[in-house]
């Protein structure tokens, strides 16, 4: 087997329904498995896949067991040369995963792979590359001076990188195995800087695409709640006692400043963008869309230059996820259109309006 994707889903039913759909797609020519591990849901996620994704492998675990036992276990199951770790709030076009293929064929040395992630605005998601976290750097991103903690790579070239982000990591079973695959030492954030920084001692080299695009609804799996600052802060100290420990000085120095930026952070809050209209890109009318929609709703088959407060409901049913995907970043800088997806053979349709709360989910 050519391919196993790996994705590891806690209570994001809907968001997970769309990343099937959407892998589905992108795997109908390539020799490929999709295996799903479920960290003890409490919504239906489980009894949605057996329903609509049979041939999809699903591993029930009876407790939450975070993000990197959870994919370990996964890919303990995994059969394919190739592996991609994925998180259930991704959506991928219909050639991403082969486009990865023939990037990784040949290349000797190969590491890990990411590829560009763009939110539920389409807006590019800067984490998509990142350098090694070194001290220095990683204080300055705490405190809210990024710039050294990017790659300078440009957003739409393909280059060698250092770090890349958990919710999307595309690499051999071998190199995910021979560096021990992600360290079950961390429970959420940090373990993808460890597997990032333990391939790259392991003499391999990590690689960003920026002709692959994805979308990443950041908000769901990675939900910004009260315990998120105390888990990223708790994940950076654990990645610098594991491989930049250097004596009891040192370790003073980063436990404090960690603590610090954690009692000082900024609590981010975001409302959610107001609505005047909603446009529907497709050629169908669905009756019980119209119900559920405040605001009026307008049918087009094309994107318009909308200058009022817009939502933009993209039906899968017309079009295909690439051209959703790229709709969605090429009108980014819109700052007054927001976005909703409509699943292929759904009742239901879905987006984020920023990375902080979780996303809108509205069935009809």
């Amino acid at each position: 087997m050519k391919l196993s994707i790996v994705i590891l889903n806690y209570n994001v039913r809907y968001f997970l329904e769309l990343c099937l759909k959407s892998v589905h797609a992108a795997i109908e020519a390539i020799e490929a498995e999709i295996i799903v591990v479920d960290n003890n849901s409490e919504d239906d996620s489980c009894s949605m896949v057996k329903q609509l994704f049979p041939d999809v492998k699903l591993i029930e675990n009876k407790d939450n067991f975070g993000f990197s036992k959870g994919n370990n276990i996964g890919v303990a199951h995994a059969k394919g040369e190739y592996l991609c770790i994925l998180n259930p709030d991704i959506v991928v076009a219909e050639d991403t995963f082969a486009k990865l293929l023939a990037f990784c064929e040949g290349k000797k040395g190969m590491g890990a792979v990411g590829c560009k992630l763009i939110n539920g605005m389409g807006e590019f998601l800067p984490e998509s590359k990142r350098n090694i976290p070194y001290v220095k750097a990683a204080f300055k991103k705490l405190f809210g001076d990024p710039s050294q903690y990017y790659s300078n790579l440009h957003e739409d070239n393909t280059g060698e990188i250092d770090v890349l982000v958990g919710a999307f990591m595309f690499l051999k079973k071998d190199v995910y195995n021979t560096v021990g695959g992600l360290d079950e030492d961390y429970f959420m954030y940090g373990e993808d800087i460890d597997l990032s920084y333990k391939i790259l001692k392991a003499g391999y080299k990590n690689y960003y695409c920026g002709d692959v695009v994805a979308i990443h609804y950041k908000g769901e799996s990675t939900l910004r709640d009260k315990h998120y600052a105390r888990r990223f802060y708790g994940a950076m100290q654990i990645f610098y006692k594991k491989h930049f420990k250097r004596n009891l000085l040192f370790d003073m120095f980063v436990s404090f400043g960690i603590r610090t930026v954690y009692f000082f952070r900024k609590v981010q809050r975001e409302k959610k963008k107001s609505v005047f209209q909603y446009v529907l890109i497709s050629n169908t009318h669905y009756e019980n869309l119209d119900k559920v929609l405040p605001k009026i709703l307008v049918q087009k088959n094309k994107i318009d230059n909308f200058e009022i407060e817009t939502e933009v409901i993209l039906d899968a049913n017309f079009l295909n996820h690439k051209e959703i995907i790229s709709i969605m970043h090429k009108y980014s800088g819109s700052k007054k259109w927001t976005y909703k997806i409509l699943p292929k053979n759904a009742n239901f349709i879905l987006g984020s309006d920023n990375a902080i709360s979780r996303g809108e989910v509205m069935r009809f």
